[in-house]
């Protein structure tokens, strides 16, 4: 029977991986658990003989990928993929897909969190904005926007998004103005929330000339990767602005300095926790399993990205 082997360093939640069984128990498929493993040598030993392989944010180097003598598939629970050698795996024709959609819900709802926290200063007793007919910029407008756009509608705030790769139609269908320009939206709205991807054309884009251009009283939301962010920018944008605020999922590499010298204008969860609560978890979970068995059955490659 078809081996799959679950390698997760940051676990998924108990039943999440019930519920992967359980997928993988009908179609008859064998599931290995590497959870909380010490070291790439653990993962590189434990892939040798797997099918499919399930991963979260563990590292698919090319160490990893020779080491896979019969993977047909790998799937990341999860939207982003930058994890997994993907030039790798195509050279030895193992398919890579993620498991879009999962967990935006979870993502957009911790971003429009941290934007109450930081509007309402941390909840440190004194009196804070709203977010109310503030305007709202989404860089990129894929699942996850889609779902910030929801709960931001609630609040009652403005909606702009920009997106070259989806038809500016659908965008308006759904209640948001659609712009033209990265420098547009950023000159428009006093909160701007990144859902793009970490690539060689977005790494270090977002920069100084473009948040320079952000009204008064900007804040900048990163639910996306920390290597979007010209780091060296951001100082500089801090330092120029004493209205700019900067909240992350995942906190920048020159997080001291912006700790030891703008108190107040910044909140980085202490690791990556878009994803992190139980019902994305166990959406993920359920959705590798699925894609593994469609894939090895009936060849069904939708998530496939490499």
């Amino acid at each position: 029977m078809p081996k799959v082997l679950v390698a997760t360093v940051k676990p998924f939640a108990p039943m999440a991986v019930s519920e992967i069984k359980n997928v993988l128990d009908l179609a008859g498929y064998e599931m290995e658990l590497l959870e909380k493993y010490a070291g790439q040598d653990d993962l590189i030993q434990a892939v040798k003989d797997a099918d499919a392989v399930i991963i979260r944010s563990d590292i698919i180097d090319e160490a990893v990928i020779s080491a896979m003598e019969k993977t047909k598939i790998i799937v990341r629970a999860g939207a982003g993929y930058d994890n997994v050698d993907l030039a790798a795996a195509s050279a030895k024709n193992i398919v890579v897909m993620n498991t879009p959609g999962q967990n935006s819900n979870a993502v957009a709802e911790l971003v429009v969190g941290m934007m109450v926290f930081l509007a309402r200063n941390q909840y440190n007793g004194t009196s804070g904005t709203e977010l109310r007919n503030k305007t709202l910029g989404l860089h990129a407008y894929g699942n996850v926007g889609k779902y910030v756009a929801q709960i931001a509608r609630g609040f009652g705030m403005e909606l702009y998004a920009y997106d070259p790769f989806i038809d500016q139609k659908l965008i308006e269908d759904d209640g948001i103005m659609a712009l033209d320009s990265l420098e547009e939206l950023y000159s428009k709205c006093q909160y701007v929330s990144l859902h793009i991807p970490a690539n060689e054309q977005t790494k270090q884009s977002i920069n100084y000339s473009l948040l320079s251009l952000m009204p008064k009283n900007a804040t900048l939301v990163n639910a996306a990767r920390k290597e979007v962010i010209h780091e060296d920018d951001l100082i500089k944008i801090f330092a120029a602005r004493d209205d700019f605020k900067y909240i992350s999922d995942i906190a920048p590499d020159c997080k001291e300095e912006i700790i030891n010298k703008y108190p107040g204008r910044f909140f980085f969860t202490p690791k990556k926790m878009g994803a992190q609560t139980a019902e994305a978890n166990i959406n993920a979970g359920i959705a590798s399993a699925k894609q593994i068995v469609n894939y090895l059955e009936k060849g069904d490659n939708t998530y496939q990205v490499n």
